[in-house]
Formats: C-alpha cells, sequence, structure tokens
C-alpha cells in the first residue's frame, strides 16, 4: 500500500444525481478504494467540503430542479473533476457521459463509466417524459449511451443484464451486495423473539408495489395482528394520502427515513422483508439491494416471482415469491410464514448464510481494485 497523499493514485467518483453518502459509490466503491491506498475525492451535491473515512468529499451545490442538474451542474462538476488532475476518473451517471468523454479527450486520466441501472428501459416508465416520446427516446440513449462508452477505458455495470448490453466493451459486473459491517448486524433474532410485522426498506412508489402490500394487509387474518413497517420516502409525496385512504393502512407503521443502522436493527425483528416490485422493464433483470439486505438481516424475504429472482431465491431457500399484481398471493405468503414459524426461521438462515458466502460486497470489492490495478498498469 503507498503512503502518503503526493505518493498515492489520485482518484475522483463524480455524480450529480445520487446523495453524498449512496450506499454503493460512497460506503462502498469510495471506501473501499481509500482503504486499498487510492486518494479518492467524491465530487457530489453537498452542504460543505469534508473528509470523511479517507474521502475528500468536494461539493456541488443543490439545483434548483432537474434541467438545471442536466445542463449546468454536470459541467461544474467538469471543472472541478479537471481541477482535481486525477489519474482515474469514476463517474456513476447518465447524464455524465459527455463529461466523462471530455474528461478522456483532455487529460491523461483513466475513464470508467459506472452504470446502476439499464436507463434505456427505465426511460420506458419515466413518469415526467410524455408517453409518445418515451420509447423514441429510449432507443436514441442507448445508441448514444454505447458510441460515448466507446471512448472510455472501462465500463462498469451492476448487474448482468445491463453486462448484455455492453458485451463489446468487456464490461466488469460489481453486483450491489450488501456489505455486512455496514448493516451492523452481528446473530438476527429468534423467530419467537420476533413480532408479527413485516418489513420494506427503500422509496415507496406505485411501481415498488405501495399500494399491492398495503392491500394485501387487509386479507390477513385480523386476529395476527401484523403490522407492516414502511421505511423510506414516498415518490411522490401525494402518495401517502392515496395509501391512507385504503383500509390496510391502519395496520402500517410510517417511519420515515432512518439512519442506517436504526433501520436495520428494527428489521432485524420482523418475520419478513418485502420486494414486490413490478415487472417493468427495469425491474426484471435487476438485482435490487434490499432483496440481499433482507436475506443478510436474517428475514426471509417474499419477493416479486421474475425468473432471475426465484432462482436465487429458490436456489437459497430463502423465501416465497409471488404475482406482485396479486395482494391475495402475497397475503398467502404472509400467512404461510405466520403459520410454519420454523420453516420461516430456516428461510431466514438460509438467507443469511448465502450472503455471507457468496452475495457480499467483500467479493465485489475485490473485483474494483483488480480493475483499478490493471487500467493503472496499462
Amino acid at each position: 500500500m503507498l503512503h502518503g497523499r503526493d505518493s498515492m493514485k489520485k482518484v475522483v467518483h463524480i455524480t450529480t444525481v445520487h446523495p453524498p453518502f449512496d450506499t454503493r459509490i460512497f460506503h462502498k466503491e469510495c471506501r473501499t478504494l481509500a482503504s486499498a491506498g487510492y486518494d479518492v475525492s467524491l465530487i457530489v451535491q453537498h452542504d460543505c467540503d469534508e473528509v470523511l473515512d479517507g474521502v475528500r468529499i468536494i461539493a456541488l451545490p443543490r439545483p434548483r430542479n432537474r434541467l438545471c442538474r442536466i445542463l449546468g451542474l454536470t459541467w461544474q462538476a467538469f471543472r472541478l473533476a479537471l481541477r482535481q488532475q486525477a489519474d482515474v476518473y469514476h463517474f456513476h451517471d447518465p447524464e455524465l457521459l459527455p463529461v466523462g468523454v471530455r474528461l478522456k479527450l483532455l487529460t491523461q486520466a483513466k475513464v470508467i463509466y459506472d452504470v446502476h441501472e439499464d436507463v434505456p428501459q427505465q426511460i420506458l416508465t419515466k413518469h415526467w417524459i410524455a408517453a409518445p416520446l418515451r420509447r423514441p427516446l429510449s432507443l436514441a440513449f442507448n445508441v448514444a449511451e454505447k458510441l460515448m462508452a466507446r471512448a472510455l477505458d472501462a465500463v462498469v455495470v451492476a448487474t448482468e443484464g445491463i453486462a448484455e448490453k455492453f458485451t463489446q466493451l468487456d464490461p466488469v459486473v460489481i453486483h450491489n451486495y450488501p456489505d455486512l459491517r455496514m448493516l451492523h448486524i452481528q446473530t438476527p433474532l429468534p423467530f419467537e423473539n420476533r413480532e408479527n410485522t413485516l418489513v420494506y426498506i427503500g422509496g415507496i412508489n406505485k411501481l415498488r408495489g405501495a399500494f399491492e402490500m398495503v392491500r394485501a394487509l387487509e386479507d390477513v387474518d385480523s386476529a395476527t395482528d401484523m403490522k407492516l413497517d414502511l421505511m423510506g420516502r414516498f415518490e411522490p409525496a401525494s402518495l401517502e394520502k392515496e395509501l391512507q385512504a385504503m383500509t390496510g393502512y391502519r395496520r402500517v407503521r410510517f417511519l420515515g427515513w432512518l439512519p442506517w443502522t436504526e433501520a436495520w436493527q428494527r428489521a432485524r425483528g420482523a418475520i419478513a422483508g418485502l420486494v414486490l416490485f413490478h415487472p417493468a422493464p427495469n425491474h426484471t433483470r435487476s438485482l435490487p439491494n434490499k432483496l440481499f439486505e433482507y436475506m443478510a438481516a436474517g428475514l426471509p424475504v417474499i419477493a416479486s416471482n421474475f425468473p432471475l429472482w426465484r432462482q436465487i431465491i429458490e436456489e437459497a431457500r430463502c423465501g416465497i415469491t409471488v404475482d406482485p399484481l396479486k395482494p391475495e398471493e402475497i397475503a398467502e405468503a404472509i400467512e404461510y410464514l405466520i403459520k410454519h414459524p420454523s420453516e420461516a426461521q430456516m428461510m431466514g438462515e438460509n438467507g443469511r448464510h448465502a450472503v455471507v458466502e457468496r452475495y457480499n460486497w467483500e467479493k465485489e470489492g475485490e473485483k474494483l481494485t483488480r480493475l483499478y490495478e490493471e487500467l493503472l498498469r496499462q
């Protein structure tokens, strides 16, 4: 490992979209690289410049709206990045592709594009894009993304499904698997010490099954005193009132956005974690953080029956898959876990074991550092 900042290879991560302490960008990638001996900076929307966990945060202002972010903040990020004179630039947003190409043309640095989502598929479900424009924009972006990515040194992707789009560029798959140290979960609670509670952590919106989760609670036997803990934010905020009008919402405890440690300490006392995304184009081949984080916490999962998710869950024997558009199936899965506590506990233990053995960040972090070593040797 190199010692002293002057002798370290300088790495700059850039995002204009994600929050400053994004799980993948800050907690996993930046901290992993800092621990490996790199001088790591992160250009990101934040209140001030500061250094945390060995990562220097370079603050961007918060834009007034999406247009200001895309047209203005990206170029502020470019100017700040250029000033750092880094050995490696690693950016995380599709709107930064022109910035990445410019950095490649104007510097001797290596430039990495980190693809978190299948953006062309995502565009097809963007509510803020007029419906007639979605397909042509999706097709146009698909072409532009691949063309600009060719100019860069490496493409990192979060799933094998995204990797298939970039096969000619030899993408590196770095999964978004959980970092067990970050969750602060030592050992899952025995089922006899848990209450009849379900948990959902993350953005709460229609495409992630908000209505179906609440509707399913109406069909669960009232004698079970089942509750659903929602931890996250409503997207949009008006969704909360729509859900409150439903009978099942009487069994919901909305806890808002909680700090990591508190959220997962609460989650470990539940009987199951819910991942009931709708079969939108960007969902069916995704690998959501929360699926593996529930497994890490020792929770059986009740998840959408997409083929990829079903394969993971059935191989690990860690939960039940259902049609996410059918609340009655979700309710049946909930009642099955209530009536079969020994089997539910075994599912939780199986999921935890699968994460410890396979689905964890430690192995993914090793892939990341190997990529950096190879690029800097070239």
